[in-house]
This record gives C-alpha cells, sequence and structure tokens, in this order.
C-alpha cells in the first residue's frame, strides 16, 4: 500500500526515527522540496523537534510504568502502591541485645531505669551505644536490684516534639531521620504546654476494630526514607486537637553494624548507683537495612491476598519476613509433611495442627531462643485457630565436590593451577548464587556444564560428590542421636565395602568408656560401628554403635557419652562431622534443610589430555571415578 508521506507517522519515538520521519514529512511538502536538510539551518530545528518528540516519549512511558507496582522504579511509587494495598513497608532495624542488669546496692528499696537508658560495648574496635526504649520499674531484693531480661538497642534515643497546629495545612508528624526504628517507637500525646499529662497511643493494625475512642495512630513511609505518623479524624479513631503536644520517641541506629556485640557496660549511674552489674543473656542481633524494593514487590500482593491472616504456607512466609525483618530465606511446611522433636529433630512424621518455619537470617546465625518466642508471639494475632506455630533452625548439608577435569594444553595459555582456580571459583560463585537457600537442588549434570564452560581449553569433568552433615553432641552425657540426610544412601548389595569402612565415615572424638579416638562406619548391612585405629589398621570398639537406613538417609546412634570432640580441618570444633556416600549426584534438600558447597574440602584436579595434544601412542588414561567412590576419612 502506498505511504502517504504528506502525513506525520507518529508511531516512533527514537530520535533517529523521529527525525527522518519529520525529514519526510518536510520533503513532501511543496515549501521544504529545494532544501539540503542536512546542511540547512533547519537541521538544528528538526533536532530540537525530535529531542523534544523523544522526550515526551521516553517521559510517557515512565509514568506509564510508574502506574503499576510491578514495573515501578522509584521507591516512592512502589511505597504508594503498596500502601493502597495495605501494605506497611519494614523501617531499618536497631540491633537488639537482651542483658540482665544488677544494681549492687542495698539501701534503696527500689530503682527506675528510665527510657533512653545508656550501655556501651566496643565491636571490630569501633564504639556503639545501647538503649533502653522503655521504663523499668524493679524492686529490691535487700542486697540487690536486679532487672532481668532487658531489651537494649543499638542506636540513639530520639524525641521529637510537634505542636499540632490545624491552621497549617503542610503540618506533618515525622521521623526526619531514615536510620529510624519503627519498632522501636512510642507515641505520646501530651495535652498541652501547661498540662503536662500525657496519653500513649498504639499503632493500629486492624481498622474493623477500631471505634471513635480508639487511642490509635496510622505509619506510613514518607519521602527519602523518612516515616509519617498521622491520626484518626474523630470517626475513624480519636483525632489530635489544636495544642495537643505529639511527642515522638524511637531509636535511631547504625542498622546492621553492631550485630553480635556481646560485651556491654553502663556508660553512667542508673538512679544515683554507680556500682552495677552488665550480664549478657544473648548477644546482639537483628540490626538490618529497610525493606528493599524487590522485597516490597514480592510481599505487598501476597499481604494483600493473605487478608491478614495466616492460613497457607505463603501467608506464614510473607509474615515471618515482615515480623522478622532479618530473614534472607524461609521455608514453612504443614505438619502433615513432618514433625519436629527435640530428642529426634525434624522427621517426616505427620503432626496435625502444626505449622513449622525455618528462617535463615542474613547474619547467617540461626534465631535465638528469645526471637524464636517473640515471633511466635507476634504470629499469634495472624494465626487461625487450633494452628500452631513452630519455629525451628535449617538443616545444612555439606556437600564436598571432588572434581577431575581434562583440558587441552593447546587451546589455552593458562597452566593447570590457573584452571584449577578458575574452575574452584566458578564453583564457589555457584554456590552463593544457586545454593544456599530453601528448597535449592543440586543437579550434578547442570554443575558438569558450568565446571566444563569456565574454559574453552576444558572437554570433560568427573564429578564425584559426598554428603556431609554436623551433629553436636551433649558432652560428659550418655544419649542417642539422629542425622537425617533425607536422600538415598549408595548400597549395591548388603555388605559392600565393608572391609575399608562401608559408605559413613566421621571426625573423630572421645567417649568416657574409650582412652583412643573414635570415629564411626558402617558395615554395609545397615549397622553403624566404632572403631580407633592403630597403625592402619581399624579396631572395632562397637560393632552394633546404631543403625543407617541407606534407603531413606538416617542414621541412629545408640546411647553414647561422648566427653570431647577432636579436630575438623585441624581446627577446634564443638561439632562431629559424619559423611556418606550418595545414591544418587542429584541431591535434594528436605523441609527446612539447606545445601552448602563444603569450600574447604573441595577438590578440583587439572590434566592435560594426552588424546587431544596428539601424544604418539596415546590412550585414555582418564581414571574416573565409580559411583561408589572410597570413602574419604575425615579424621580432623
Amino acid at each position: 500500500m502506498a505511504t502517504n508521506n504528506r502525513r506525520l507517522d507518529v508511531t516512533e519515538f527514537d530520535f533517529d526515527d523521529v527525525k527522518a520521519n519529520l525529514k519526510t514529512f518536510l520533503k513532501a511538502q511543496n515549501q521544504f522540496k529545494d532544501y539540503d536538510f542536512e546542511g540547512a539551518g533547519i537541521n538544528i530545528l528538526l533536532d530540537t523537534l525530535a529531542y523534544n518528540t523523544h522526550y515526551l516519549g521516553y517521559n510517557l512511558n515512565m509514568v506509564a510504568n510508574e502506574m503499576f507496582i510491578d514495573s515501578s522504579s522509584l521507591r516512592s511509587s512502589i511505597v504508594s502502591h503498596a500502601k493502597t494495598l495495605g501494605y506497611e513497608t519494614t523501617s531499618p532495624k536497631s540491633s537488639m541485645a537482651e542483658v540482665n542488669i544488677t544494681l549492687n546496692d542495698s539501701s534503696k528499696g527500689s530503682a527506675t531505669m528510665p527510657a533512653g537508658t545508656k550501655f556501651t560495648t566496643k565491636l571490630n574496635n569501633i564504639d556503639y551505644q545501647f538503649v533502653t526504649i522503655s521504663d523499668h520499674i524493679v524492686a529490691s531484693t535487700g542486697m540487690e536490684i536486679p532487672f532481668k531480661d532487658i531489651k537494649i538497642y543499638e542506636g540513639t534515643y530520639v524525641t521529637s516534639r510537634y505542636t499540632v497546629d490545624s491552621t497549617n495545612v503542610n503540618q506533618r508528624f515525622l521521623m526526619p531521620e531514615p536510620n529510624s526504628d519503627t519498632t522501636t517507637l512510642t507515641v505520646k500525646i501530651q495535652t498541652s504546654s501547661t498540662d503536662t499529662s500525657t496519653t500513649t497511643y498504639i499503632k493500629a493494625t486492624d481498622i474493623s476494630q477500631l471505634k471513635v475512642s480508639s487511642e490509635v495512630y496510622f505509619l506510613q513511609e514518607a519521602e527519602a526514607g523518612k516515616y509519617e505518623i498521622y491520626f484518626g479524624d474523630g470517626v475513624t479513631s480519636r483525632g489530635i486537637s489544636d495544642g495537643n503536644i505529639v511527642l515522638l520517641q524511637y531509636v535511631v541506629s547504625n542498622k546492621a553494624n553492631a550485630n553480635g556485640a556481646s560485651n556491654f557496660s553502663n556508660a553512667g549511674a542508673i538512679d544515683t548507683v554507680t556500682d552495677i552489674t552488665v550480664t549478657t543473656i544473648n548477644k546482639s542481633v537483628g540490626g538490618a537495612e529497610a525493606e528493599s524494593l524487590e522485597s516490597i514487590k514480592l510481599n505487598a500482593p501476597l499481604d494483600y491476598a493473605s487478608q491478614g491472616r495466616c492460613v497457607t504456607a505463603d501467608d506464614y512466609m510473607l509474615y515471618a519476613r515482615k515480623l522478622f525483618p532479618q530473614t534472607k530465606a524461609v521455608m514453612v511446611f504443614g505438619g502433615e509433611s513432618g514433625s519436629y522433636d527435640p530428642s529426634l529433630g525434624v522427621t517426616g512424621t505427620a503432626s496435625y495442627g502444626r505449622v513449622y518455619i525455618s528462617i535463615k537470617s542474613t547474619t547467617g546465625n540461626n534465631l535465638t531462643q528469645a526471637q524464636k518466642d517473640l515471633l511466635v508471639t507476634q504470629l499469634q494475632k495472624y494465626n487461625v485457630a487450633s494452628i500452631t506455630p513452630v519455629v525451628i533452625d535449617p538443616e545444612i548439608i555439606y556437600l564436598i565436590l571432588n572434581t577431575s577435569f581434562k583440558y587441552d594444553s593447546g587451546k589455552t595459555t593458562k597452566d593447570k593451577a590457573t584452571l584449577q582456580t578458575l574452575v574452584t571459583d566458578k564453583l564457589s560463585t555457584y554456590n552463593e548464587s544457586e545454593l544456599k537457600s530453601f528448597s535449592k537442588v543440586f543437579r550434578h549434570s547442570y554443575v558438569s556444564g558450568i565446571i566444563d564452560e569456565t574454559d574453552s581449553a576444558i572437554l570433560s569433568n568427573i564429578t564425584n560428590v559426598t554428603l556431609a552433615k554436623f551433629l553436636s553432641p551433649t558432652l560428659d552425657t550418655s544419649k542417642g542421636y539422629f542425622v537425617y540426610f533425607n536422600n538415598k544412601l549408595y548400597h549395591p548389595h548388603d555388605g559392600h565395602n565393608a572391609d575399608h569402612g562401608g559408605i559413613i565415615s566421621s571426625s573423630g572424638f572421645y567417649t568416657s568408656t574409650d582412652g583412643e579416638q573414635m570415629y564411626f562406619d558402617d558395615d554395609g548391612t545397615g549397622v553403624l560401628r566404632r572403631y580407633h585405629i592403630s597403625g592402619i589398621t581399624r579396631i572395632y570398639d562397637d560393632v552394633a554403635a546404631g543403625l543407617v537406613n541407606y534407603d531413606t538417609g538416617a542414621i541412629t546412634i545408640n546411647s553414647i557419652n561422648i566427653t570431647s570432640i577432636s579436630k575438623v580441618d585441624g581446627l577446634a570444633s564443638t561439632k562431629i562431622r559424619l559423611t556418606a556416600i550418595p545414591n544418587s549426584k542429584d541431591i535434594v534438600p528436605v523441609r527446612n534443610q539447606i545445601l552448602e558447597l563444603d569450600t574447604v574440602n573441595l577438590e578440583v584436579v587439572g590434566e592435560i589430555d594426552t588424546i587431544a595434544v596428539g601424544s604418539a601412542g596415546a590412550s585414555s588414561t582418564y581414571t574416573t571415578a565409580s559411583s561408589n567412590p572410597t570413602n574419604k576419612q575425615y579424621n580432623g
């Protein structure tokens, strides 16, 4: 179909295309037929028009993107969309520790420790300040005044004051510091400058429960990462009046910088007492950045779908992240899929009416018991009756890889050591980016592929996998233990490799009945054995030390009194490592398990492929590891 050049084509937004369309249009006009557009002054006008059109198109595209939460890129837009879904973004978090504080004074009947009481600590040669966020009043025992289980927060305790003035249409009640921790916020309304009586308002969480007399405040993220407090209108909840003074008290922190602090001392007297003992119950944890844009985009729609209650596993995942902002990854499974027992650990036995939540924190540490208890308490507000949430620690299954690769030396200038380093780095990157989280499966063929792709000179590789888990025994106590790999173990026939330790091995330990360093192995028939080494010979001290279920990957250790633990990888340890050969090189984590490469024992060996380089009479000498490689003993 013929093109009408007298009509301007408006379908293009790229600068060059816009300018070309303008030229085509002008050339079709009688007035501009004789113009040399590139050499004429009118070319500048065309550039201006093209730029202007390009800018308008770009701006309209950005405006359209910002209208939807999935395509928004500005934090203000994303936060605004989240608010319409009823989602409250998470502020930066202060690191929090728990301490006991004892005033060594027998002369006082009681003592008051006010909000804002300061404590000091040092971490990595940097001084940090911790503060209380509420008043504590404790009676004397006669000899001392004990403040038990006191939570202290890293940062500066700040008070912002605003006098309510309804004639100021621009008045807002802001926490002006971007690093303010909203979880430490206390909102009080003072009657007036002459009447110092105050009323403490609480944060509104469920608008359906509010009355005209409800003394609540609302919270939202404002510009530049600041948070704004606002109040009801006298209908939804109680409003505020001219002359009232709004008092905002909260902590401004250094976020995650003080995580791990454990030694605290008082910065000054408490209620005139200077002889003070501070004992740490739990070191500081929980400091975190404000919620990321990706997290808001993910969680806001899920929060809207959950409608303020926890029913499905996704609901619990959402609220676990919301209530514990230091969550890096979370796994939730219902009692129909498994259960947890303190003596048995996580098993496949059903436990109906419970939901199990396992959290991997951004600090890499397991949640303290206090954090678990607090999370369970907070979940009660959203929990459906008859469902009991239980917080459990993640379990790490370490993968010990033994990789040997062939390479063509004629295709690279790199030596063997360099190629080995490149492969090791590639595996470390894979470990960080694609493992170390719940439900991440180890696919052997995929890993073998990324090894081959490390360098064009690498022709092939053989990679074998050994599983490892750590057991934390209770010393000087007779007790049985359970270790679950939850992957089928290699067992081609009864008695397999019995003379050389089967497929199970362990690091060393000592017991109350054995003077020698002990180890575990198996007899190939499902029986765990305990032995010591005399020269190069295994001497078995117990040929029925437990059981090995090759089908489920479960190891049962009979009651044993372990008195001390040998070094692991040359370092002092409080844990015994058990290793096992899996039946498949594809490893699948189950429930609260996380797969992670053991980078300390990762073995990468390269060898020149003699066939590829054309050695005379060369034959393949590539030694392939069988599917049941000799079980390596990690004796520490």
